[in-house]
């Protein structure tokens, strides 16, 4: 009950704000532009690779903020009337839902500028799924952390290289057998990998993020 409420506490104060929709909406359209007026026609591996390098950056901007931006005077008011589960459960679930609707309107304007379309549509569309899934749930709980430590913009971005890369590699990976139009059992290792780190991410952060949120 209390993810609920936490839940629609976090939409609620987005849509009043709409501060990282359209902050990275407008970042987001902004570099596909230019780099379209930069490349005007690309490869398909460059295209792919351009793609990822926006939305990652594009989720640090929109995830960090869930902890990096509250006041402490929230962060006080939250301790006292819900748990530390429903809390980052309700983080990670919020950023989930915000990186799905901007990877999804990020990809078709993409494909719009550049006239491009994957040749497996729908495995791309599952692999940029699971990309959002796993950027929300990375940089949710990398984020945490770093609110909890100070410095938190070169905390994260300490602590977020090792964990992206690896995700990373594997989404390109996925994605170029995508735009290769392979067939889907040859990506069934990727799906896989991809499921089993957001899995490990999301119970260590259940786990560790209760003695976080104590101290």
């Amino acid at each position: 009950m209390q993810v609920k409420y936490l839940v629609k506490k976090e939409v609620l104060l987005e849509w009043r704000s709409k501060y990282a929709l359209n902050g990275v909406l407008l970042y987001v359209v902004s570099t596909v532009f230019v780099c379209f007026l930069s490349f005007v026609s690309t490869k398909p591996v460059t295209w792919n690779a351009l793609f990822w390098i926006i939305m990652l950056f594009a989720s640090i901007n929109a995830v960090s903020k869930g902890f990096l931006q509250e006041s402490r005077g929230r962060h006080l008011y939250i301790y006292t009337i819900a748990s530390p589960l429903a809390l980052i459960l309700s983080k990670t679930i919020y950023n989930v839902l915000l990186m799905t609707l901007l990877t999804l309107i990020a990809l078709g304007f993409y494909m719009m500028v550049f006239s491009y379309v994957p040749e497996d549509l729908g495995l791309y569309l599952v692999a940029t799924m699971l990309g959002s899934l796993s950027f929300s749930t990375i940089f949710t709980m990398i984020s945490a952390i770093a609110a909890k430590a100070g410095n938190g913009g070169m905390l994260m971005a300490i602590l977020s290289f090792p964990v992206i890369i690896p995700v990373i590699i594997l989404l390109i990976k996925l994605t170029k057998n995508a735009i290769d139009g392979l067939d889907r059992s040859v990506s069934l290792d990727e799906i896989g990998l991809l499921v089993v780190v957001n899995v490990l991410v999301t119970a260590v952060t259940l786990l560790l993020f209760p003695y976080l949120w104590r101290d």
